[in-house]
């Protein structure tokens, strides 16, 4: 069994690659700005072409992505997620159609009325990062209807890990905790913080992609826990581990302007084949608090 991963050097791509490995899965991958796989850009379809065609593998996983939706990265997630989807399947089409393709989905992509979201809830192009994933699905239910093809899209929420870069504000707050805790008089500046979302691991999600994946009955779905919590409840909990007063050490920024005020799955589909998280909110901390 083989499985190419596209985005390899990122969280989603390191946590898969340790599940693959240990169900003996041989695992090649890509990445733009790797030393240790396949160095190259899936928005490059003679690329794309040749290490499909060279591998033939049995699973395919598209992670390459900047996951920011601002609007200084349209082109660079137009690249990546949209080019690179129709590279992928237009590939697999031509080299091997009966590999398995898994296409990464995001929260981002969906209307949010502050209520659960579900594979029934309809898309909105709210910023540029939204407009390629849904292109990104668009195309897999195309060669899906059109040439039988095996594409999987999982709707991934807020998930993290030791792994994630201080752009998400999860480990921005980790981070500054460990500054603190070391001496450092710094303020962490903060916008709102009385915003809910998940609080998954990484490690849990790549469980349920791979479910995803070993059955034929769904092909989409939201992966998340349903339960949420606020960014309060983080930065208490993680000052708490510290034995300090957050109030004492966090700034909030009064003209900040946030995407949502709520942002939670309805996991009850992915749940349905069996998967369930296993990391709660407060092991997460745990584990970013003293990895």
């Amino acid at each position: 069994m083989k499985a190419l991963i596209f985005g390899i050097d990122g969280q989603d791509g390191f946590y898969l690659t340790r599940l693959l490995q240990r169900m003996k899965v041989e695992v090649f991958g890509a990445s733009r700005s790797t030393t240790e796989w396949t160095k190259g850009n899936v928005a490059d379809l003679a690329f794309v072409k040749e290490i499909i065609n060279t591998h033939r593998p049995d699973y395919i996983f598209h992670f390459a992505a900047n996951s920011t939706t601002q609007h200084e990265a349209l082109f660079e997630n137009h690249d990546a997620i949209s080019t690179g989807t129709i590279n992928i399947l237009e590939s697999v089409r031509l080299h091997c159609p009966s590999t398995k393709v898994f296409l990464s989905g995001s929260a981002m992509q969906f209307k949010n009325d502050d209520i659960p979201i579900d594979e029934q809830t309809p898309f909105e192009a709210s910023s540029p990062y939204s407009v390629a994933r849904i292109h990104s699905v668009y195309a897999s239910r195309y060669f899906r209807q059109a040439f039988g093809m095996k594409i999987y899209v999982g709707y991934l929420f807020n998930h993290d890990s030791p792994l994630r870069s201080e752009q998400h504000v999860n480990q921005k707050i980790i981070a500054a905790v460990k500054r603190i805790e070391k001496g450092s008089a710094e303020k962490l500046e903060l916008g709102n913080i009385d915003i809910k979302k998940e609080f998954n691991y990484a490690g849990d999600i790549v469980e349920a992609v791979w479910q995803l994946v070993n059955q034929d009955r769904i092909f989409e779905a939201v992966i998340g826990s349903g339960k949420t919590y606020s960014i309060k409840d983080w930065v208490e909990y993680c000052f708490q581990q510290i034995n300090m007063n957050w109030k004492d050490h966090v700034v909030i920024k009064q003209d900040h302007v946030p995407e949502y005020k709520i942002l939670v799955s309805d996991p009850r589909l992915i749940k349905s084949i069996g998967w369930k998280p296993v990391v709660d909110f407060s092991q997460l901390a745990d584990m970013m608090l003293h990895a």
